[in-house]
C-alpha cells in the first residue's frame, strides 16, 4: 500500500532534500521502517539507541497523534498520509475582566474606534484589553511583531524579557529595529518604539536571562506568558514556570520556512510537556543562526501568537487549545494537528513529579544556550592559522558548512564537506595530514573535530570562531552572515 510520508524541513536534509516520500506499508511502524531503510541517515533522528521511537518525535496520521491511537501498531491504508512532527511547541473562558478604575479617554476610543464597532470587542473588550498584562519572552524575530500588535491593540501592560543588543543579522526579520539601532540594547529600543506607537500602555523591561531563579517572580504578575523563545532550555522553564503557576503559554516555534504555534494552558489542556515529554539531544536540531529562516516567517507565527493572545484576553472564539498549527510558507499551507493532555505527563498529568523548577540547562543536555563541545577539542585561532599558513605549512582545510554559505565566503583552499555527509565522506580525508575543519561560528566545526578525534584522526584541530573570527582578526574583507 503507498503511504506519503511528509519529512519536516529539520529532517529533509537527511532525506534526499524530500518533503515527501512515499513508502509500502500497513502500519506506522512498517512505514517509519521504510523510510529510515531509504535513508538511512534519518535513523538517529527519529529513533534512539534502542531501537526506540524518540519521545521528542511525534508522527500524526492525518489528525490524530498515533500515540493515541495504536501507536506504532496503528494500520495505515492506501493513500493515506503520515506526518513527522519533531520539537523545532468553543468559546474560551477570559484570562482577564476589566478593572473598575480603568476607563477610555477620548483620545483612546478615536485611536481604538474599529475595535469598539466590533460587537465581539467593544468596550468591554477593549477595557479588558487595557486591564491586561502580558509577558513576552524574547524580543527577537516572534518577539518583534508580538509586541507592536499588542501595543497597537493597547493591552495595558505589556513585558519584555531578553538581554541581547540589535544585531546586523536581525534587520532581516526582526521589525522592531532599525540599522541606527544596531549595537543597542533589544529592550531599550523596544520600549521606545512601542511607547511611541502607543503612549497610553506601559511597558516594563527585564534585561536578564530568564532562568529558574527568576521565572516565577517575574510570571507572577502577568495574565498571559507568550513564548518568543529560540532554544529548548528556556521553552520548557516557560512552560514548566506557566504550569505551576496556571498560566496560559501562547507557543510559537519558526525554522526556515515552517512555523508552528498552539496554546498550552494546563488547566484547559496539554501542555508542551504533552507534546515533547523531552527534548533532542544538543545538535540535533540546529538554531535560526546555523539553518536560516525566512524572514516572513516569524511575522506569520508571531501575529498569529499575538491574534492567541487577544481572543484569550478577550474570551472569544476558540484558542488554540489542544491543537497545533503549523505552517509551510513554501506551500502557503496550514495544518491543523489534535493535541491530547497526556495523564503520565511529569508536570499536568494526573499524578505529576515535576512540583518546581529544575535545571532546564541539565535537563536540555546543553551548559548554555549557545554552548559548543569546543572547549573539549583542540582549537587554533585565526590568527595563528594564518601566520602558519603564510610560512607555507601544509595545512588541510575542511569546511563543514552548507553550500549555500559557502557560496557566501570561504577560505582560500578549503575543501567543503557539509557536516551532515562527513560521516558518509570520511574516506576523503588522509588521516595523517594535519587538518583544520571550520564553519562560521566554530560551533558545528567543533562537533566534527570531536567526531574525527573519535574515529581515529590526530592532528585535526578546530578554527576558534569560524568565519566570523576569521573576519574580525585576519581578513575584515570576508563578509560575516
Amino acid at each position: 500500500m503507498a503511504i506519503t510520508v511528509l519529512i519536516p524541513s529539520a529532517l529533509q536534509s537527511y532525506a534526499g532534500n524530500q518533503g515527501e516520500v512515499q513508502v509500502s506499508a500497513s502500519t506506522v511502524g512498517e512505514a517509519l521502517q521504510a523510510l529510515v531503510e531509504a535513508y538511512p541517515d534519518l535513523r538517529k533522528h527519529l529513533y534512539n539507541e534502542q531501537g526506540k521511537l524518540r519521545s521528542f518525535v511525534n508522527v500524526y496520521l492525518g489528525d490524530e497523534d498515533t500515540r493515541y491511537l495504536q501507536g506504532l501498531d496503528t494500520p495505515v491504508k492506501d493513500g493515506d498520509t503520515l506526518m513527522i512532527v519533531p520539537s523545532i511547541a468553543g468559546g474560551a473562558p477570559s484570562v482577564t475582566e476589566p478593572s473598575t478604575d480603568v476607563a477610555l479617554s477620548n483620545e483612546e476610543i478615536l485611536r481604538y474606534s474599529r475595535h469598539l464597532i466590533l460587537p465581539d470587542v467593544a468596550m468591554e473588550g477593549q477595557l479588558k484589553l487595557k486591564s491586561a498584562k502580558v509577558l513576552c519572552v524574547g524580543a527577537g524575530g516572534l518577539g518583534a511583531p508580538l509586541a507592536l500588535y499588542l501595543a497597537a491593540a493597547g493591552v495595558g501592560t505589556i513585558g519584555l524579557v531578553d538581554f541581547d543588543v540589535v544585531d546586523f543579522t536581525n534587520l532581516q526579520r526582526q521589525v522592531l529595529y532599525t540599522t541606527e539601532d544596531v549595537g543597542r540594547p533589544k529592550l531599550q529600543v523596544a520600549k521606545e518604539r512601542l511607547q511611541a506607537m502607543n503612549p497610553n500602555i506601559e511597558v516594563r523591561t527585564y534585561e536578564t536571562r530568564l532562568t529558574r531563579e527568576n521565572a516565577l517572580e517575574i510570571f507572577a504578575d502577568y495574565d498571559i506568558i507568550v513564548d518568543g523563545t529560540d532554544n529548548f532550555a528556556t521553552r520548557y522553564l516557560v512552560n514548566d514556570a506557566c504550569v505551576l503557576l496556571g498560566k496560559p503559554n501562547v507557543y510559537g516555534s519558526i525554522f526556515r520556512f515552517e512555523g508552528q504555534a498552539s496554546v498550552f494552558w494546563a488547566k484547559e489542556g496539554p501542555c508542551y510537556r504533552c507534546l515533547y515529554p523531552e527534548p533532542p539531544p544538543p545538535g540535533l536540531v540546529p538554531s535560526c543562526a546555523e539553518g536560516g529562516v525566512l524572514g516572513v516567517l516569524p511575522g506569520v507565527i508571531g501575529t498569529i501568537q499575538a491574534m492567541e493572545t487577544i481572543k484569550l484576553i478577550l474570551g472569544k472564539g476558540e484558542p488554540l487549545i489542544g491543537r497545533l498549527l503549523l505552517f509551510n510558507a513554501l506551500k502557503m499551507q496550514f495544518r491543523e494537528l489534535k493535541l491530547r493532555k497526556n495523564p503520565n505527563c511529569p508536570i499536568c498529568g494526573e499524578k505529576p513529579i515535576i512540583r518546581e523548577l529544575i535545571d532546564y540547562e541539565e535537563f536540555c543536555g546543553v551548559r548554555g544556550v549557545e554552548e559548543t563541545p569546543a572547549e573539549v577539542v583542540e582549537q587554533i585561532t585565526p590568527t595563528e592559522l594564518k601566520r602558519r599558513l603564510d610560512a607555507g605549512e601544509d595545512i588541510f582545510l575542511l569546511d563543514v558548512r552548507e553550500p549555500v554559505e559557502w557560496q557566501i565566503c570561504r577560505l582560500e583552499g578549503a575543501m567543503l564537506i557539509p557536516m551532515n555527509s562527513v560521516p558518509a565522506r570520511m574516506h576523503e580525508l588522509d588521516s595523517a595530514k594535519e587538518m583544520v575543519v571550520y564553519c562560521r561560528s566554530g560551533k558545528r566545526s567543533a562537533q566534527i573535530v570531536a567526531f574525527l578525534k573519535a574515529a581515529g584522526f590526530r592532528k585535526v584541530k578546530n578554527l576558534q570562531g569560524g568565519i566570523l573570527q576569521w573576519s574580525d582578526e585576519v581578513d575584515p574583507t570576508v563578509p560575516k552572515y
